[in-house]
């Protein structure tokens, strides 16, 4: 990607079938960027929608010029989420569920000034000073069963690797994104894993966390495939997988 302009802040939204929710979130998206003194890009990526997505998204960005849109034919959030991170021109990049589950008032925290000399720095829902808003006790209890597995199979220092809020600096992102294989929602597992063995530092944020019933995620079969993926990060680890890719 060849940038005219270095945006500060590039803000990437993975989308699929959003077409119900998807103009307030680029709303607030748009709300938040005109409110800050750097320049900042939105980019929305459209993967695999059977709705007005992307017909929507492409609406706002008629009359929005720091709002993108990418299609991504194939199927998969990390797919996506790689995809709008390595398009991206900004100097730190910053990966948003489409919900916005966490106020976009808190990306800030991510960046410098407040986080000074910041790598990779993750939202949290279990950091001391995280708060959970209306999210059901079954699915925090799923939450924290799974966040074991991680921790025993390849992130034993983080809390909570799965809450979609993430940036990174830029040319962190560009060196692991291209390692990727997973394309599906375990792809944030993956991410961190290959930064641990290169020594990137990872921050993890508290922050304020309200659950969205029309949450998109399948507690019982995204849990089993997170599940399969973790031993597949273990393999891709154990054949030097990570070690080779550049």
């Amino acid at each position: 990607m060849v940038c005219l302009e270095k945006p500060f802040l590039s803000i990437i939204i993975p989308v699929h079938n959003e077409e119900r929710r998807l103009p307030n979130t680029i709303e607030q998206a748009l709300h938040f960027m005109s409110q800050q003194t750097y320049l900042a890009e939105l980019i929305l990526v459209e993967n695999g929608s059977q709705d007005r997505t992307l017909e929507i998204a492409r609406a706002f960005a008629e009359k929005h010029p720091q709002l993108r849109v990418i299609q991504e034919q194939a199927r998969g959030k990390g797919l996506a989420v790689q995809h709008g991170m390595l398009e991206a021109c900004g100097e730190y990049r910053f990966m948003a569920d489409a919900d916005f589950s966490m106020p976009p008032g808190e990306i800030n925290r991510f960046l410098p000034p407040i986080l000074a000399d910041s790598q990779i720095a993750i939202a949290s829902r279990e950091a001391p000073g995280a708060v959970r808003y209306d999210e059901p006790a079954y699915r925090h209890l799923i939450g924290r069963i799974f966040n074991l597995l991680i921790r025993m199979l390849a992130l034993p220092d983080l809390q909570d690797t799965q809450c979609g809020f993430k940036c990174l600096r830029a040319d962190v992102a560009e060196d692991l994104f291209p390692c990727l294989t997973l394309t599906g929602l375990a792809f944030d597992v993956e991410l961190l894993f290959i930064a641990r063995q290169r020594g990137y530092r990872i921050v993890e944020l508290p922050i304020p966390w309200y659950f969205n019933a029309d949450s998109k995620v399948r507690v019982v079969n995204d849990s089993f495939e997170m599940a399969r993926d973790l031993l597949r990060i273990r393999l891709n680890s154990l054949q030097g997988r990570y070690r080779e890719c550049s």
